[in-house]
């Protein structure tokens, strides 16, 4: 057998072949993300501005935007199901990334054709075929590139921690970049944003293909698992993978197109579930019931921070081209570049700070345990909105608002990131049974999607009929209401962690 390359900068190298790929694959998916709901107010729903008003556009497109991200979250349960059990994480990465691509011209090729005088409203179903191929695509690939770089590293290795640092740094390296493709778009074409964001992701794919030397061994299927081969019933499993793909599509296009029925279908999924998780919890021995509950609770908090952080692609970004002051030394920027540009800034001058502060605090043995991190980082999600209510009111006075208040609102968005993101899926496999560790990582990305569908459903309409202010003032005070019983239930979560960290 070969011996495994010489490392690169105290790495294998499969971990910059990986960091390459998923930084493309994220100047992909941030590409289109950051036009999305300026694009849907501006062209798709023209019909609708026109009738009802901007407002109740942009408050529709809010809850299509929700309900993508729904979507786009809940795909990769499966995604990750299927690699594990039948594909391998690389073959599942491929198909991903080559549906995500096809999403991304189908995108491209609605654009185009209105540009070229065809009406949006005729249009519709290319448009949402194509939202609803990017999710397919997403969750193919989303759960199952992370998953290689863990294999990467044996058991106990110290350099893990470091490599899913320089992972994330990727994505954020990608997320960066994006603002300039969405820059590109709404200044010229929009249907630039999404060719470009159609391209990286073809340069994603074609990264892992040609660097498939560097992770041998590594993402491929489990033993016995065939997928060209009979299966159950003597059906090759070939047949029913692509039939699901088939019919999750235009289903989801259908959806995604009704959002208010995506909003009552993730209400019911969401409570089906937490039931069910409390029946485990009821059932199992005592010790492991309090750590499954932590992490019911910690995921119920989560719900409440990505759900509103995930916002500044639709909601804050609408904010940011509506009322915000965008002269900067005599230039106008973009809406879309700037909503697009300032989290992943502040990720990638700040990661490195905080990762060095956690080390410190904890030599200290100050850290603080998961539960009071996630109140830390819901706390500093309430400021932002703080901040964003400033900015709305100064706007309502004056006609618009300082970019500062923007920018210390992304500020307080990324601080409260860090304090939260690291440590949800570390909290999930620390604390999961053995038996029950897929169900638990599903539930983490499941508690996303319900979010993502509830606060596109509720914010979306609330800012239509009320406005940006009265809405960032209500969302503030309720993060704060949900970072103060966190702090309140914190040294109750952390006895129950029975000295997990």
């Amino acid at each position: 057998m070969a011996s495994e390359p010489k490392p690169l900068f105290g790495h294998p190298r499969g971990l910059y072949v990986l960091f390459t790929t998923e930084l493309w694959e994220r100047f992909s998916f941030y590409s289109m993300r950051n036009i999305m709901t300026l694009y849907m107010v501006g062209v798709v729903l023209t019909t609708l501005a026109k009738t009802k008003g901007e407002e109740a556009a942009g408050g529709f497109a809010d809850q299509v935007y929700g309900a993508y991200l729904g979507f786009a979250y809940a795909a990769t349960v499966v995604g990750g199901m299927l690699a594990d059990r039948l594909l391998g994480q690389r073959r599942a990465i491929y198909i991903g990334g080559l549906l995500m691509s096809l999403a991304q011209f189908t995108l491209t090729t609605y654009a185009v054709l209105v540009l070229k005088g065809w009406s949006p409203g005729t249009l519709y179903p290319l448009f949402f075929i194509g939202l609803a191929t990017l999710a397919c695509g997403n969750g193919f690939f989303k759960p199952n590139i992370s998953t290689i770089v863990g294999t990467l590293y044996n058991p106990g290795d110290a350099r893990r921690d470091s490599a899913f640092t320089i992972f994330y740094m990727g994505i954020n390296i990608g997320a960066l970049a994006a603002s300039f493709s969405a820059l590109v778009a709404q200044k010229w074409y929009w249907f630039l944003g999404f060719l470009l964001a159609g391209i990286g992701m073809l340069v994603s794919v074609a990264v892992l293909a040609f660097g498939t030397r560097w992770i041998k061994g590594r993402g491929l299927p489990p033993s016995g698992a065939r997928l060209t081969g009979p299966g159950r019933f003597g059906v090759p499993n070939v047949v029913p993978l692509i039939i699901g793909v088939v019919v999750f599509i235009p289903l989801a296009a259908y959806l995604m197109a009704n959002p208010q029925w995506v909003q009552r279908l993730a209400a019911v999924a969401g409570l089906v579930v937490l039931f069910y998780l409390l029946y485990e919890v009821w059932r199992a021995p005592r010790e492991e019931g309090h750590q499954m509950l932590v992490i019911i609770v910690l995921c119920l908090f989560s719900m409440v921070f990505w759900g509103l952080f995930e916002i500044q692609g639709s909601t804050i970004t609408r904010f940011t081209q509506d009322a915000v002051n965008l002269q900067v030394f005599g230039h106008k920027l973009e809406a879309a570049f700037v909503a697009g540009f300032v989290n992943p800034f502040f990720i990638i001058a700040l990661s490195i700070p905080f990762s060095i502060l956690w080390v410190w605090l904890d030599r200290k043995k100050i850290e603080p345990a998961s539960p009071m991190k996630f109140a830390l980082g819901i706390a500093q999600l309430a400021l932002a909105y703080c901040m964003l209510w400033i900015g709305a009111t100064q706007a309502l006075r004056s006609g618009q608002s300082d970019l500062g208040w923007l920018l210390l609102a992304f500020l307080f968005l990324t601080t409260g990131e860090l304090c939260l993101s690291p440590v949800g899926l570390s909290m999930v496999t620390k604390l999961s049974p053995p038996r029950l560790v897929g169900v638990f990582m599903g539930t983490w990305f499941l508690s996303s999607a319900v979010a993502n569908v509830i606060t596109g459903g509720v914010i979306g309409p609330l800012q239509a009929k009320f406005g940006y202010a009265p809405v960032f003032g209500g969302t503030a005070m309720c993060a704060g209401a949900a970072a103060a019983l966190l702090f309140i239930l914190a040294p109750f979560l952390k006895r129950l962690m029975h000295g997990v960290k």
